[in-house]
């Protein structure tokens, strides 16, 4: 993408950047006073989308207050804010991490979460709690990608799933770290950063920053984020209708994935599922709520010894309603497996499933995928690079 004068440079220490980095970098397109931000739609483009669309522009002190001026309270958002926002709205990149931490929170962490801001306790997150635990954000997220660059250059073999490099969820660390960083150098950080608001502060702050935030409105926006983002791409397959098809759901599904041979399973819905009759978006979103307790349905198929053979149907619906408390529909269930089911026997090959549902739950930071051009996250970043 084209830059401005004085527009951000990738330079010898952007090697060190982890892929949450490399990607805020590619679709951020406002620079205020030499940093880079994304408006709303950035985020959504994102998450939802293999390329960025919209050149980075400077942003004047005035721009920048007229967009805070204008941005809703927390006690107004609704699952179309991010939609309403557009591009009247700046987010900051360890905000950008805490959203996409969202994306992946089941239902149930939501009070976990809620309680890691909370550091003194009195059920109200102030600003300067905020801004701490989003500096604790970006420190672990810089170190976990510089762990994981330092093993690929050494071309470390390992049997393990790269993915359990990974922490087992940022919140088990920042539980570990959030009372050490209130007296660190961290505290000193987010004391620096109050300087600048961004649209994500005010919406939850106020304008004057003094206002609290409460868990119902926590909890909402949270529920909102989620529901906006599965709104976007449903309704970007569904034209109007109120099903997507089910070659449709399974585009959706692989296209954040590194599956290669993405249209033999296209090809398998099709022959499977000659009758279309749809995915609901109850359906899709009871889907991707299951997909965000992943963790604990695989924990659950430990329990039952299935994780080392194929399971069927039942026993798959089973093992996600003991594991997180929700029921699949039986066509839901039927068309997972006509997905994922290669060689037609109906049944599901644990491991596999969980390989590639690992992929597709981490969006944007393994890589991305679309299923017509087939454009990978590494490919696009290459292209970013090479026209700088």
């Amino acid at each position: 993408r084209p830059q401005p004068a004085g527009a951000m440079e990738f330079d010898d220490a952007d090697v060190y950047m982890s892929s949450h980095e490399h990607r805020f970098h590619l679709f951020s397109s406002v620079e205020y006073e030499g940093q880079l931000y994304m408006t709303p739609e950035n985020f959504i483009e994102s998450v939802t989308m293999s390329e960025p669309r919209a050149p980075v522009l400077l942003c004047s002190l005035q721009e920048l207050e007229k967009i805070l001026s204008d941005t809703p309270p927390v006690w107004k958002g609704t699952s179309k804010l991010f939609r309403n926002l557009r591009n009247q709205g700046i987010i900051a990149y360890t905000e950008y991490l805490f959203l996409l931490c969202i994306l992946t929170k089941p239902h149930a962490g939501f009070k976990i979460a809620f309680n890691m801001f909370d550091a003194d306790g009195n059920q109200m997150v102030d600003k300067r709690e905020f801004l701490v635990l989003q500096e604790i954000f970006r420190k672990k997220n810089e170190k976990k990608g510089r762990k994981g660059d330092a093993e690929k250059s050494a071309q470390l073999v390992l049997k393990k799933d790269p993915q359990d490099f990974a922490p087992r969820s940022y919140w088990d660390v920042l539980r570990r770290r959030t009372s050490q960083a209130l007296f660190s150098d961290l505290a000193e950080r987010a004391d620096e950063n109050m300087m600048i608001d961004t649209t994500l502060l005010v919406h939850f702050f106020g304008k004057k920053g003094k206002a609290e935030l409460t868990f119902d409105d926590f909890y909402r926006f949270m529920d909102n984020l989620q529901t906006e983002v599965l709104e976007i791409e449903f309704l970007s397959y569904s034209k109007g209708m109120t099903t997507i098809s089910e070659e449709d759901f399974a585009r959706i599904l692989l296209r954040y994935t590194n599956v290669e041979n993405i249209s033999s399973y296209l090809e398998n819905v099709r022959q499977c599922i000659p009758d279309e009759k749809g995915i609901t978006f109850e359906e899709f979103r009871s889907f991707f709520q299951f997909l965000n307790n992943l963790e604990d349905f695989a924990i659950a198929m430990q329990m039952y010894n299935f994780a080392s053979r194929s399971i069927g149907q039942d026993e798959f619906a089973r093992a996600v309603y003991v594991a997180t408390g929700l029921k699949l529909t039986r066509h839901l269930v039927n068309t997972i497996f006509k997905i994922f089911d290669v060689d037609h026997d109906d049944q599901l090959s644990y491991k596999e499933f969980i390989g590639i549902m690992k992929d597709r739950l981490h969006r944007g930071a393994r890589g991305y995928k679309t299923v017509e051009r087939f454009t990978s996250f590494r490919s696009c970043l290459k292209k970013e690079l090479s026209s700088r």
